[in-house]
């Protein structure tokens, strides 16, 4: 083949073929150089960038619904690559691109209402924001291992300017350093992970590393793996990618950034950062593990790598629950909240792989795709609970000036409305009934004990879930205790947030998808059933192979 038939054919391939699967990520970069265009001829004071930034996030909200009903109703294949294979279109990576794309929205009006940015920042705020999506929505997409680094780069380095946004305030420029500093280090052993593994297995391709984990494991002899130099590089490869991984997710022993990068940030993009960069990771994982499995030969190995997820989900639940008992800034405390609920995630992962790698997985292929499901239910409830919270912190903070626990202390007498708000997202976080984290921990929580059938541990890794959800329970009601039962300081700022002011309408607004969530069949069978169809989509690949 000639030069320029390959330049004409990939051409084809990029134009005619894989653009309209990258519509979304398209809307959200057309919005970036629309809001720079605006700034550049001053047009900002007509078109405010918050407009720009809605009308983009719609947009790309919109292109997602409809890749999904066309993929969901059976018009297209079920599952494509595009970009000559460094990206796969399916249910999974487009129910990722409609929940970022929905978040994003979401964020977009929360910072419209607290008024962070100003206008003169907004663009640059708002081209970070939507450039760290654009690298979240990679994540759910990737199938290469280049695109994998690519996507986690593309996701990290707008998130560490927008943790330091706040300029001129020392606790921000410090905690973006150290996120950098951190965030530099993990890439680093990542990438040297991905080369470990790509070169051992000979192929950067997601969709082979089973079958050459599988070549390089004997081709599926028993045998004593840990002793195979290939099989031990291709593990300590993982091992490695896992480290990436693991950071952005803030899982034991690499959550140390968290809690300095979220109070050294806004209360909006603390927010922003709890819940869309782990649906982008869990769902890069996810995709991760999968690639890895399906192949005879791998199952010892994989259901190693399963066991050890558990452990460290247990781990990091119980060392997130813990050490937010001592917080007294707001932020921070749910910044271990967002550690402890990245260790119940983990488990559904981990039960995933502990049923996909046992010699009786076909029985248990339906509760194998009911895990990745509770995941993605736990996610969405987890995007309206968590943003609720911290949207409640960020505009009590505007009155108040202070994110400090005591700030709070007798809020109910001044702004029922974000205290009530604050009551639903935090029992819900808690996982009490009837509100939708109930139902998305029972969801994992269940699947975990189905895969205690198969390896006893999996039984341990529910306990401690059940321990700390008891755990979680003491810190959380401190927070209801200091809002409702403390008196307010007669030298306390006042917080006039009423009902019906856009404030109080938008912290409603979640508070009230969350109870949805828990006590309204239709719309819990509606979300559950498109997880499933999402979950199917990826597990499918690999029980196919």
């Amino acid at each position: 083949m000639v030069f320029s038939q390959l330049i004409d054919q990939l051409l084809q391939d990029t134009t005619v073929r894989s653009l309209p699967f990258f519509s979304a990520e398209l809307c959200l970069s057309a919005t970036i150089l629309l809001m720079l265009f605006v700034r550049l001829f001053n047009a900002d004071r007509v078109f405010p960038a918050y407009v720009v930034a809605v009308l983009g996030a719609a947009a790309a909200l919109f292109c997602s619904w409809k890749q999904f009903a066309s993929l969901d109703s059976g018009e297209s294949p079920l599952s494509q690559t595009f970009f000559t294979g460094l990206m796969v279109q399916d249910l999974f990576s487009v129910y990722f691109r409609a929940f970022l794309s929905l978040f994003l929205l979401l964020t977009v009006a929360l910072t419209t209402l607290t008024g962070i940015p100003d206008q003169e920042d907004s663009p640059d705020f708002y081209s970070l924001l939507f450039g760290a999506t654009i690298g979240m929505m990679l994540m759910a997409g990737s199938n290469h291992l280049l695109m994998l680094f690519l996507a986690v780069e593309m996701a990290s380095v707008p998130s560490y300017a927008l943790v330091g946004f706040l300029k001129g305030r020392r606790p921000s420029s410090e905690a973006a350093l150290k996120y950098v500093v951190y965030g530099a280090g993990a890439a680093g052993v990542m990438l040297y992970g991905i080369s470990l593994l790509a070169g051992v297995l000979g192929t950067g391709d997601m969709s082979l590393l089973s079958e050459r984990l599988a070549q390089a494991a004997g081709g599926g002899e028993h045998q004593a793996l840990i002793s195979d130099p290939e099989v031990r590089t291709a593990a300590l490869g993982v091992m490695l990618i896992m480290v990436g991984l693991a950071f952005k997710l803030s899982l034991v022993p690499f959550h140390f950034w968290c809690p300095d990068a979220f109070e050294g940030a806004s209360a909006e993009v603390a927010g922003f950062l709890s819940v869309a960069s782990k649906a982008g990771a869990f769902a890069l994982l996810v995709r991760l593990c999968v690639s890895l499995t399906g192949t005879p030969g791998t199952e010892e190995l994989m259901t190693a790598f399963g066991i050890a997820l558990g452990a460290v989900a247990c781990v990091t639940a119980t060392f997130g629950n813990l050490a937010a008992y001592s917080q007294n800034n707001l932020k921070r405390l749910l910044a271990y909240s967002t550690i402890a609920h990245a260790g119940y995630m983990l488990m559904a992962v981990s039960a995933m792989l502990v049923m996909q790698n046992h010699a009786r997985a076909g029985e248990f292929s339906v509760h194998i795709q009911q895990s990745v499901e509770g995941l993605l239910y736990y996610l969405a409830v987890y995007m309206f609970m968590n943003l609720g919270a911290f949207a409640v912190i960020a505009l009590a903070r505007n009155y108040t000036f202070s994110e400090e626990m005591d700030s709070m202390k007798g809020l109910i007498s001044q702004s029922p409305v974000l205290c009530i708000a604050m009551l639903i997202c935090v029992f819900s976080l808690v996982g009490l009934p009837p509100f939708g984290g109930f139902f998305a921990k029972l969801m994992i929580f269940a699947a975990a004990f189905k895969a205690g059938e198969l390896h006893w541990f999996m039984y341990v890794v529910v306990a401690f879930g059940g321990l700390n959800t008891i755990l979680g329970l003491f810190y959380y009601i401190r927070i209801m205790r200091t809002m409702f039962l403390e008196q307010r300081p007669a030298d306390a700022r006042k917080v006039p947030v009423r009902t019906m002011s856009l404030e109080g309408s938008y912290v409603m607004a979640l508070a009230i998808f969350v109870l949805l969530l828990g006590i309204l069949p239709g719309v819990m069978s509606g979300l559950s059933r498109t997880a499933n169809a999402a979950a199917e989509s990826v597990v499918h690949a690999a029980t196919n192979r």
